[in-house]
């Protein structure tokens, strides 16, 4: 059942109980899930649908697109309907469906919607008071088990702001005090009451590890493990080789299920129980899924000889890194990072806030760009999350001026195509294409320029931001305070 338009989903679609008894056949079939439905058949949320609603059509016209997938149109029209891109070109736009919004862009550049891969919006939310600082489960090196869905506060005023700039999407990741510090979720910008509803429809999961200073600062002084990279790394090698044995736990299980299963009718006797399915284990379980590929691995690491040694430990036990992420010295080893297919999510220009940040260098996505690896700018920042496309134009013009041959599309590719990739959801977002979710922004003028603002910030298909008409804040927070939205 279901309210009316706008309303709440009554009808509770719950995870599926563990699988205590997986379907027979090879070592190939076994159910790993462990408990946990695929998110497709889960919909946006077991409780809640969101708020937002999508325009039948809208047609934006007289603009200059920029698709970030090459063959930018120096004039002409992109076509929104039911919550996809449905056609695109030079010139007028086809005669308007019945009912379609059609605004005029002239002047203005329409550009994929903004997404960030490292932000700890929600987790660490405005107005940053201690009681809501849910970022780090600071209580054991290897916390892999948690969700920062589990802590996100979809009512962060941070996420509105977000949106002002340009942002449709983002990754919310748990801190970087742990080894493994759990998974990441990936999210659509849309006002919910509950975070689940906010997920990005289909993205895979992620998980945060961490190398470097903050896993040795933060437990060595606690008097405990680790306290040097040496030991960073035994932790982490550690936890995957506990979920190397649940991997094989459960293929064991698999196998004893299916030879169990084809003793039926043998003799027509009494079977007995079937084989019992290992135990959980939450933390392991989300390493199993890195091991199995379904988990996306985001790791913190500042140091080249760091990111390679994360690498070599990933070498060892099968499984890839999709991104490391702040990544200064990345340009160290561009090359390796090209071959790996490995990308990185960088800042433009922070740098020497601690040691291990000394190297950073404001031509590094450049560096990693012209060598073939993928460069990302990402904020890691409530405030750098608001005009990514500016912290995008500083490292474009880093490397411009230094030489090094880039254009305007691979720079906006690093804060929408590359990190689309990152987050596994680049069939979705990232480049202006038909059939791709309709999220797109209209700028006021060239996108990286500092004089620059989002006019208009469309998430599927629907306007979510409108500079000329804000409209009542998303928080409940920021109307308590008597304040207005972006």
């Amino acid at each position: 059942m279901r309210l009316s338009k706008g309303g709440m989903l009554l009808s509770l679609t719950t995870f599926l109980a563990c699988a205590t008894t997986p379907p027979a056949g090879d070592v190939g079939e076994v159910d790993l899930s462990f408990g946990l439905a695929p998110y497709e058949a889960v919909g946006r949320s077991p409780v809640e649908a969101p708020a937002v609603e999508v325009a039948p059509a809208v047609i934006l016209q007289n603009a200059r697109i920029l698709t970030a997938a090459g063959g930018d149109i120096a004039s002409g029209f992109i076509v929104l309907r039911d919550g996809r891109i449905e056609a695109l070109g030079a010139g007028a736009p086809p005669a308007p469906p019945p009912n379609a919004t059609v605004v005029d862009a002239k002047g203005g550049v329409v550009t994929p919607g903004l997404i960030d891969t490292h932000s700890h919006l929600g987790v660490y939310p405005s107005p940053g008071a201690r009681a809501h600082r849910d970022g780090n489960e600071a209580t054991s090196p290897t916390t892999a088990g948690v969700w920062a869905e589990h802590s996100f506060w979809p009512q962060d005023p941070g996420l509105q702001r977000a949106v002002a700039g340009g942002v449709t999407t983002l990754q919310a990741l748990p801190g970087s005090a742990n080894l493994i510090g759990g998974r990441g979720v990936v999210l659509h910008l849309v006002p919910t009451r509950g975070s689940r509803a906010m997920r990005f429809p289909g993205a895979p999961e992620t998980v945060k590890m961490a190398c470097g200073e903050n896993p040795k600062r933060v437990y060595g002084g606690k008097g405990g493990a680790p306290s040097t990279r040496m030991g960073n790394l035994r932790g982490q090698r550690a936890a995957f080789a506990s979920a190397q044995r649940l991997l094989e736990d459960w293929e064991r299980h698999s196998q004893e299920l299916a030879q169990f299963h084809a003793k039926e009718g043998d003799d027509g006797g009494e079977r007995g129980l079937p084989p019992q399915a290992p135990a959980r284990d939450l933390d392991q379980e989300t390493l199993v899924g890195v091991l199995r590929g379904e988990i996306l691995p985001q790791v913190h690491c500042y140091r080249a000889d760091d990111m390679i040694s994360i690498l070599q430990m990933a070498d060892e036990f099968g499984f890839e890194i999709r991104s490391f992420h702040h990544a200064l010295e990345a340009y160290k080893i561009r090359d390796i990072l090209a071959e790996e297919g490995v990308a990185s999510s960088t800042w433009a220009d922070w740098w020497g806030f601690k040691l291990e940040a000394y190297d950073g260098i404001p031509q590094n996505a450049a560096l990693l760009a012209e060598s073939g690896a993928r460069a990302i700018i990402h904020s890691d920042s409530s405030v750098g999350i608001q005009r990514l496309n500016q912290e995008a134009a500083k490292a474009y013009y880093a490397g411009v001026h230094a030489g090094i041959a880039l254009d305007e599309t691979e720079a906006l590719r690093w804060i929408t195509a590359n990190p689309a990739w990152a987050l596994g959801i680049q069939d979705e977002v990232g480049t202006l294409e038909p059939g791709k979710r309709a999220d797109l922004v209209l700028w006021d003028g060239p996108p990286f320029s500092n004089y620059t603002r989002a006019a208009q910030v469309y998430i599927d298909g629907a306007l979510v931001f409108d500079a000329e008409n804000p409209g009542a804040p998303w928080s409940d927070f920021v109307t308590g305070q008597g304040e207005r939205s972006p």
